[in-house]
């Protein structure tokens, strides 16, 4: 027996036990389609659940907010509340119950620009078909009177709700991506996973780092009509994460008599907000709140909206149009102090 050609073999299997300790994890990637957008999940972990177990679990997910605050659906949750004419109490899924409290949040701290009845005066202007036009003052008064977030009464301890107005409806729409992606986080980290990206329809909630230990790098979209190009470049320093939700009004609108509208619909006036602010990112903790925040960020407009969010401390960062395509941007206090991040 030749003894030397048996000697190198402990020494090379302890060589390979090392470099099986040293292997980078493998980052895992789940995508698909949801809520008339994309999604991409990327995660990894030392022990994560198999790859399937993770789909199956995220397929669960988007199916429960599906069932819950789809308004493309009759017979989710809040579809069949809208229907109802009723006036008394009814019961409402928790995360309905907690997204309407960050809506009445939102709204009070916005000087009433955000709203979540806004529906049919979104469907007044043609945005809900396409068939676009602008409404008198007096069709636009009627519709208001059934408008309005000082209609719903929400009693939290008892999870429910109720409108005092019979035809108010309620749309979600506008933290819906947010919820979603806190959804999946949460789903995540219920399985030990502390390294993610969770992204739906460009909204983001992102923790960790790569496999590599490398930050995560994400682009915010340009305000670019008709095509999908990324713009400022977000490096996350945190590794506690954050959320990032960007809202734009430069793909829906319409023209008329060389006057564009864009859907982001103002409450208070129930017109379509008028100023050159086209894309507001904010960034935060929990992705319903920043989607949300960002939404209201169109309705209030640079001017207002930076004094708002100062006085919030919320992290935004604005475009504006000037032209046809001149853009500039501005970044609040918040997001100038910001260690979290690095906007380049």
């Amino acid at each position: 027996m030749n003894t030397r050609a048996l000697a190198p073999v402990p020494a090379l299997v302890a060589a390979l036990l090392l470099i099986g300790c040293d292997r980078v994890p493998e980052l895992e990637l789940a995508q698909g389609e949801a809520q008339g957008t994309t999604y991409h999940v990327k995660w990894w972990a030392e022990d994560a659940p198999a790859h399937d177990d993770i789909e199956a679990d995220l397929a669960g997910v988007l199916t429960r907010i599906d069932e819950e605050i789809s308004t493309y659906r009759d017979d989710s949750w809040i579809s069949r509340f809208n229907a109802s004419r009723s006036t008394d109490w009814q019961d409402a899924p928790p995360d309905v119950i907690h997204l309407l409290r960050i809506a009445r949040q939102v709204h009070a701290r916005s000087n009433g620009c955000y709203d979540p009845t806004v529906a049919p005066l979104f469907a007044l202007w043609g945005f809900q078909n396409q068939n676009f036009r602008v409404p008198s003052e007096h069709e636009i008064g009627e519709v208001m009177a059934h408008t309005g977030l000082e209609h719903l009464e929400i009693d939290a301890d008892q999870q429910r709700i109720r409108k005092t107005v019979p035809e108010l409806s309620i749309d979600l729409s506008s933290m819906g991506e947010g919820h979603s992606v806190d959804r999946i986080a949460e789903m995540l980290e219920s399985h030990g996973i502390d390294n993610y990206l969770a992204e739906l329809g460009g909204d983001m909630r992102i923790r960790g780092a790569k496999p590599d230990d490398a930050p995560w790098r994400v682009g915010i979209e340009a305000p670019a009509p008709g095509e999908r190009r990324a713009g400022n470049i977000v490096t996350v320093n945190d590794p506690e994460g954050l959320s990032l939700n960007t809202s734009g009004t430069y793909r829906r609108y319409f023209d008329d008599s060389g006057h564009a509208y864009g859907h982001i619909i103002d409450p208070r006036s129930g017109t379509p907000a008028t100023h050159d602010l086209v894309s507001a990112t904010v960034f935060g903790t929990e992705a319903a709140v920043s989607d949300a925040w960002a939404t209201t960020m169109l309705c209030l407009g640079r001017e207002e909206g930076t004094l708002v969010a100062d006085r919030e401390g919320l992290p935004v960062y604005l475009i504006e149009r000037h032209g046809g395509n001149d853009f500039t941007d501005s970044r609040t206090t918040a997001l100038k102090e910001s260690q979290q991040l690095t906007l380049e």
